[in-house]
């Protein structure tokens, strides 16, 4: 699945490299992610390998939209990456997934080297959703509550969350987290104009 210019992408390859060379491999994905982190959009990343030993690697990236992801994929940096891995790294598999769904697949029982931009402080993320949800529940709550006032308190509920939960997951929440991207990170705004 490609992703769309208005959400996150997650970007998952398996690699396969000789296992007597996973010094070297290790070097090498290290680099790879410490140059994406200093792409724009870059949300973060890491890796996986299938167990002691191995020769797979999993890697996994993440970009806040497919522009974003499009100039680390298509940039002078990252063929250059790509290059110095020539006679190490045999490329098998590459998947990419919108949505948080690529965040979720389970590691299994591999060692896990994680990379990643660091995560905003909590109470910025909780403002962040309270932003998305007041206005979302004020609005369900004088719509839908004015349509569903004679029902039950539980199938009100029920409907109620069944509406807002896609409405904020999919358009609301990644709308004003990419907005407020500057903030969340402790970065200066950028001006557009």
């Amino acid at each position: 699945m490609t992703g769309t210019p208005d959400g996150p992408v997650t970007v998952a390859i398996t690699r396969r490299a000789d296992p007597a060379h996973g010094t070297e491999m290790h070097a090498w994905v290290q680099a790879g992610m410490t140059m994406a982190q200093q792409f724009d959009g870059y949300l973060g990343g890491g890796w996986v390998r299938s167990g002691v030993g191995s020769g797979e690697w999993h890697m996994l990236y993440r970009f806040a939209d497919a522009s974003s992801l499009a100039a680390w994929e298509g940039s002078p940096q990252r063929q250059w990456w790509l290059h110095t891995a020539q006679g190490l790294v045999e490329h098998t598999r590459t998947e990419r997934r919108t949505g948080i769904e690529g965040w979720f697949d389970p590691p299994e029982e591999r060692s896990l080297v994680e990379h990643t931009a660091s995560a905003p402080p909590r109470w910025k993320q909780a403002t962040t959703i309270w932003v998305v949800f007041f206005p979302l529940n004020l609005l369900a709550t004088v719509t839908l509550g004015r349509l569903l006032a004679d029902v039950h308190v539980v199938p009100r509920v029920m409907v109620t969350t069944l509406v807002l939960t896609p409405v904020m997951t999919y358009l609301l929440l990644p709308w004003v987290t990419r907005r407020l991207d500057w903030w969340l990170h402790g970065r200066p705004r950028r001006r557009h104009g």
